[in-house]
């Protein structure tokens, strides 16, 4: 090759780079497209790794695309961008609920409640009587349903409920009160004989049938006992189910609620949902676990191809600006609860019992710890070994250490058994936790899903509890802070409708671990001498951290470009405030994928 020829490819090869860091520089000077929504003059806390606060943000076709200063928004916009001026208000991401039951939830916003108040007998029959007295809560059916039954807080305390009760209402008329927690009911004479109950029925596995001194059922079903009714309960009409999940995504998305697990998925509640994501009237990311009961463990070739089926009927597959359903968790019980009456929560040691008197009481150990396991190891094992290997990420109910140890066990043998698999387990409730499991949930990258609203003074704590677990063990009774320290990813889910839907109130207590004032001064003074959380741990548990539980933290859950437009407007600014401040918190506006589903006017025209 000649010189003059070398000398002219150069040249050319030197005019093709040119040519391109021109064309570069062109591409990178080029305004983006502006914005469809632009954010100004606000505290916006994004709840990214490092916690930034900015002022701005820009959002376009569903997602964020920039924060930044206030000064530089205009760049973002043009004459078609609605720009929404926050005077200073705080945006945070959409809450993230990580375990609730919406379903449930809607049909006791719609249904005969009662109202989770602390009830005397005569008031608890009464308001029972005024509701079969109410033309609203005839079915065709004939049942009544009556629900959000605080019985833990029934006065005296220690009151224990029977049919006898209902009976004097109607004996002939099948009635059931559901216990606010859910591991609990009250049928009368007429629903036990519709469900076969009788002397001789034999308690089924997870379950307990409670009975009187004469053998005779008193009425009060536990855990998997509840659907020796339930399966006989008429099933409200398609209709009337997707009015429910209507009115629980109404009180979602005024609570500033983006996405949710439902942490107990019957076929129902993903036709519900499903139903209304079609008409594009989803308010919320709906993420589904369905359920494996304990009598189906063993079937684990039946339980996988029963879940793939749901899945493959129901996932919508990959996360959209516009919110979908998707099936990739499973539930499990390992327990029930550990509040007296039921003490069905797995323990690992006795609960007490009052060997005393009432004014002179000598707790002692006494013979129960609790159930059998629901799912004994040697079951538990290899079923989330074949649920994570079909794909599956377990959402396991654990009250009771006990049952947190057997959780954490389980977890184990499947992290040894599947080295590379990135599953997610999470253990949701964690009530009580033995330190020596304290720091298994970060070695095990196991999530403790929490409901901050338990860790304060109430009925169900200091009298349903505290005594049967004693001062030793009162400690680690509702241990966020402990877990938190330990390396835990903390996490938080409302178990909504065990407790009305209050996620600001929760976060209060998360902070406070104390009770409403309205509660009494008995209640006043905080749960146990362990600090609450941080005002930024208890807002990552509820955005970020629920997300990575579900595995949508990669497009949701904090404030960032490329992530959904799923935020919220406050009316105070949650991270400055007094503590106890935080339970009368507003939502102004509640965003989803860059569509505004709440605003009560503030900012945007109202939309309920």
């Amino acid at each position: 090759m000649s010189t003059a020829v070398r000398i002219a490819m150069r040249r050319a090869s030197l005019l093709l780079a040119a040519s391109s860091l021109l064309a570069a520089h062109a591409t990178l000077a080029a305004p983006a497209p502006p914005a469809d929504i632009l954010l100004t003059n606000g505290t916006i806390r994004t709840v990214d790794h490092d916690d930034r606060t900015t002022e701005a943000l820009a959002i376009r076709d569903g997602r964020i695309v920039w924060t930044g200063s206030s000064a530089d928004a205009p760049a973002h916009a043009d004459a078609h961008t609605k720009t929404i001026d926050l005077r200073g208000h705080m945006v945070m991401p959409g809450l993230t609920d990580g375990h609730m039951h919406p379903l449930v939830g809607g049909q006791n916003l719609i249904g005969c409640s009662l109202d989770y108040l602390p009830l005397t007998a005569d008031l608890f029959t009464a308001r029972i009587r005024a509701c079969a007295a109410n033309p609203a809560y005839r079915t065709a059916s004939g049942w009544l349903v009556v629900r959000n039954w605080f019985q833990e807080a029934m006065q005296p305390a220690g009151l224990r409920m029977t049919k006898d009760a209902l009976d004097s209402i109607d004996s002939t008329r099948p009635i059931i009160v559901l216990s606010s927690f859910g591991h609990s009911l009250l049928a009368n004479s007429a629903a036990l004989r519709r469900a076969g109950i009788t002397k001789a029925t034999p308690n089924p596995t997870g379950g307990q049938i409670i009975h009187s001194p004469d053998g005779q059922p008193t009425g009060i079903l536990e855990d998997t006992a509840l659907d020796l009714v339930m399966t006989v309960l008429p099933h409200p009409t398609t209709q009337e189910n997707i009015a429910a999940a209507s009115a629980a995504l109404a009180a979602m998305r005024a609570q500033g609620i983006t996405g949710f697990l439902d942490a107990w998925a019957q076929p129902e509640d993903l036709d519900s949902f499903t139903a209304l994501q079609k008409q594009g009237k989803l308010t919320a990311r709906a993420h589904f676990a369905p359920v494996i009961e304990p009598a189906q463990g063993k079937d684990i070739a039946g339980d996988i191809k029963r879940l793939t089926t749901i899945r493959a009927r129901y996932d919508q597959g990959p996360l959209t600006p516009a919110p979908s359903v998707t099936v990739r968790n499973v539930k499990l019980f390992m327990d029930g609860v550990i509040t007296a009456p039921s003490q069905t929560g797995l323990l690992l040691a006795p609960y007490l019992v009052n060997k005393g008197t009432k004014d002179h009481p000598d707790w002692q150990p006494g013979p129960s710890k609790g159930p059998a396991p629901y799912f004994p190891l040697e079951t538990l094992s290899p079923l989330l070994k074949a649920l994570v290997t079909a794909g599956f990420d377990p959402h396991m109910h654990a009250d009771g250490d006990g049952a947190v140890r057997l959780a954490l066990d389980a977890i184990a043998a499947t992290r040894k058994a599947l080295p590379a698999n990135d599953f997610r387990p999470a253990i949701a409730h964690d009530e009580m936790v033995d330190p020596a499991d304290m720091s298994r949930y970060r070695a095990l990258n196991a999530t403790p899903v929490l409901s901050f609203q338990w860790e304060k003074q109430a009925p169900d704590t200091t009298k349903g509890v505290l005594p049967y677990i004693g001062p030793d063990r009162a400690p680690y009774l509702e241990p966020a802070w402990q877990l938190e320290k330990a390396g835990a990813r903390i996490t938080y889910g409302s178990d909504w409708p065990v407790d009305p839907l209050d996620e600001w109130f929760a976060l209060k207590v998360g902070v406070t671990r104390t009770n409403a004032p309205a509660a009494g001064a008995q209640y006043g003074k905080p749960l146990g001498a362990e600090p609450g959380l941080s005002r930024a741990s208890v807002m990552r548990a509820i955005t970020i951290n629920a997300n990575y539980e579900l595995r949508s933290d990669p497009v949701a859950g904090s404030l960032e470009p490329g992530k959904f437009a799923d935020l919220i407007i406050l009316d105070r600014d949650i991270a400055t405030i007094p503590a106890e401040q935080i339970a009368g918190t507003r939502v102004l506006l509640t965003m989803v994928g860059g569509r505004i589903v709440y605003s009560t006017g503030t900012f945007s025209p109202p939309v309920r």
